[in-house]
């Protein structure tokens, strides 16, 4: 479809600061951000309370079924689940971890990537996640694909869920990011991989500021800004 506007995808594995930079990257577009992550993230908090799990032999049924009752919606940044504000509940190592098994399910993908599309399709949008410029958008204008190297990854994480209090060591962080990592890769829906035509940014030794310019200045070189 013909946009008025472009779609800016930007993938990449966990930890990464896709958030970080997507939602920076935004602001200075003039564009929406949209957080993938926390729509899979809502899911999970939706499926926890109902007591569905994604080793439950049924749970592929339950959740179609539950799909089709919750409402998850954006509001200004904020993720609401049914018009309840959840963003401070899916921030949890534990909400992450149940939001990665889910997200192998193809029921809770092809739900999600409906509602991704729906809030992309007019344009002037920064959308980030694990398959926006593989399978959500494959024909955004745009295309990057954020990585750092695992150990700076795992750091940047511990801090992040040291400051919200959480309890854990950085070699747990690792160990648990580097499973994320198998998962998302090896996944059979939509793995985790660049675009044939994406922008591959290693950010080990880049700041924040640093990508966003270097992803700004590619957008505005095609006349993408608005």
């Amino acid at each position: 479809m013909t946009r008025s506007r472009p779609v800016v995808a930007i993938d990449g594995p966990v930890g990464a600061g896709k958030s970080t930079v997507a939602r920076r990257l935004a602001e200075v577009l003039g564009f929406e951000y949209v957080n993938t992550g926390a729509m899979y993230r809502a899911v999970a908090v939706a499926a926890r309370a109902a007591g569905i799990s994604a080793d439950d032999p049924e749970a592929e049924r339950k959740l179609d079924a539950l799909l089709k009752k919750v409402r998850i919606e954006f509001s200004r940044g904020r993720i609401m689940l049914d018009g309840r504000d959840i963003s401070d509940e899916i921030g949890s190592p534990e909400i992450s971890e149940c939001a990665s098994r889910l997200s192998t399910l193809g029921v809770v993908r092809e739900r999600m990537r409906e509602l991704q599309r729906a809030a992309g399709e007019r344009g002037g949008v920064v959308m980030e996640g694990r398959d926006i410029g593989t399978a959500v958008f494959p024909d955004a204008e745009f295309k990057f694909f954020l990585d750092a190297s695992p150990e700076v990854r795992a750091e940047r994480r511990w801090r992040e869920l040291n400051a919200r209090g959480v309890t854990i060591t950085r070699e747990e962080v690792l160990a648990q990011l580097l499973e994320r990592d198998r998962r998302d890769c090896g996944r059979e829906l939509a793995p985790l991989k660049p675009a044939p035509d994406a922008i591959i940014i290693d950010a080990s030794r880049m700041s924040v500021e640093e990508v966003v310019k270097l992803m700004a200045q590619r957008v505005s070189a095609r006349g993408g800004a608005a």
